[in-house]
């Protein structure tokens, strides 16, 4: 896949990239993100993987040979960087990451100015060129490097608590920072909580600080059922993700929860529009259709958008969304500079389970009111040579053996709907994987469907 992909760069340390790699990005991202900016300003932060700080070193020497001034932020959250971007009027930044891959993986997010995103299809792809051609870049000057100001976490912790305070009185739960930047957070923000795994450890030595995988989760679910608590919430490695178990330690598939975050987030902002409309809620190709039911009930207008956050960042202010989310547990929020902060989101969705508990109800049932409505496959990640092949026969399986199609997106590989449910099949953008999911109005026809498809994929 290479080190440079649609979102951001990542890689394994030592073989996708180098620390020439990274000094050579830092050299030339002023000028592909802020061109014509003498001396621009530049916020940098990192996580606590164990290159991270070599990491950093290069890239910091690459952005100031290359005149930006460079506030280097320390050791924070991905979402901390995108809030002081937005805050503190950055015309770029770098955060230092490979979110939720392995210990041995690192790389790099860069947004510019207003927290926008930048992928590969607005700028990564220029920097790539200059990269890998060893071309020179001109400066007006050496820039600089400062530290960031001492009350940076502590202002960071007052913005997330005011817009997101809860009674944590009325429920029991625990929170696994998986040994990631979360672990700078939680206890100030989580009160009452099982705290697990906030030891900064950049081996990740509990387990993946990926919560998409299911050992990651094992852990987190055995503190719940152990202790009779009412849910428990496990971020990633860099906390842009939160995603939830039950009171069963069962996971909860995170786009059932946008309603939730929806929820929460109207009763912060308002339900008005400026154009009349009802309040619009982004979400990926991915998503149930028993959420989109439950937002629409709700009043609110679901719009979709391709899978990631380079392109969800954008659209969200396109199409002024109060809020959205992902299948792979990203929440975005337009009062959080257009980001995605799952610290936030944990927070909006505790407060509803918090209000839901007071009727009685544990989080599965509140949860169920939108993951019962369908039977859903999860996604399911397939390896194949030929991905385009793989997908055309998909296609022609869907046409020949499944019932009429009544619609269809392309936005982001294939979403085909029909009255008895709907199909995804798309190429993973950070992954060498074709990803499939399907959703049917019972579990025996879901199971038909994936059986056939899945079929399909392997030839």
């Amino acid at each position: 896949m290479g080190f440079f992909k649609a979102y951001d760069m990542r890689g394994t340390f030592g073989v996708d990239f180098d620390l020439d790699t990274v000094y050579g990005v830092g050299r030339a991202l002023p000028r592909v993100v802020t061109p014509g900016v003498p001396h621009p300003r530049w916020l940098v932060g990192r996580d606590c993987r164990e290159t991270s700080g070599g990491v950093r070193d290069a890239l910091v020497r690459g952005l100031v040979e290359a005149g930006a001034e460079v506030t280097d932020l320390g050791l924070c959250t991905t979402p901390m960087v995108y809030f002081f971007t937005s805050e503190d009027g950055y015309d770029g930044s770098v955060m230092i990451t490979a979110s939720h891959n392995p210990p041995t993986d690192n790389g790099l997010k860069v947004s510019k100015r207003t927290s926008l995103p930048v992928g590969y299809a607005d700028g990564l792809d220029e920097v790539e060129r200059i990269v890998k051609s060893g071309e020179t870049v001109a400066a007006d000057g050496p820039g600089s490097v400062r530290e960031a100001g001492a009350d940076s976490l502590a202002r960071y912790v007052a913005w997330q608590r005011e817009h997101a305070a809860f009674d944590a009185s009325a429920i029991r739960y625990a929170v696994d920072c998986s040994n990631g930047m979360s672990s700078l957070l939680v206890r100030e923000l989580f009160p009452g909580a099982v705290v697990i795994n906030d030891a900064l450890d950049g081996r990740f030595p509990c387990h993946s600080p990926n919560p998409l995988k299911a050992e990651a989760r094992e852990q987190l679910a055995s503190v719940v059922r152990e202790k009779g608590l009412d849910c428990g919430v496990i971020f990633d490695g860099d906390a842009d993700r939160a995603m939830f178990v039950d009171e069963r330690g069962e996971f909860v598939q995170p786009d059932v929860l946008i309603p939730a975050v929806a929820r929460a987030t109207l009763r912060r902002v308002g339900a008005g529009s400026p154009d009349g409309r009802p309040p619009r809620v982004i979400h990926d190709v991915r998503t149930s259709r028993g959420a989109l039911e439950a937002l629409r009930e709700m009043g609110c207008e679901p719009v979709m958008v391709p899978v990631g956050h380079a392109f969800a960042k954008p659209a969200l202010r396109k199409v002024g969304a109060v809020c959205g989310g992902e299948l792979a547990g990203h929440y975005y929020f337009k009062e959080f500079c257009g980001c995605d902060s799952g610290v936030l989101a944990a927070l909006r969705v505790l407060s509803v389970f918090a209000e839901e508990t007071a009727s009685g109800r544990t989080f599965s049932q509140m949860a169920s009111g939108v993951s019962g409505r369908y039977a859903n496959s999860g996604e399911l990640n397939f390896r194949v040579e030929d991905k385009d092949a793989a997908i055309a026969r998909v296609m022609e399986c869907a046409r020949t053996r499944l019932p009429a199609e009544l619609s269809r997106s392309e936005m982001d590989g294939v979403r085909m709907e029909y009255a008895e449910g709907w199909v995804n099949i798309r190429k993973s953008n950070t992954e060498p994987y074709l990803r499939l999911i399907a959703e049917c109005d019972t579990p025996e026809r879901l199971a038909d469907w994936t059986r056939l498809l899945s079929s399909a994929i392997a030839g």
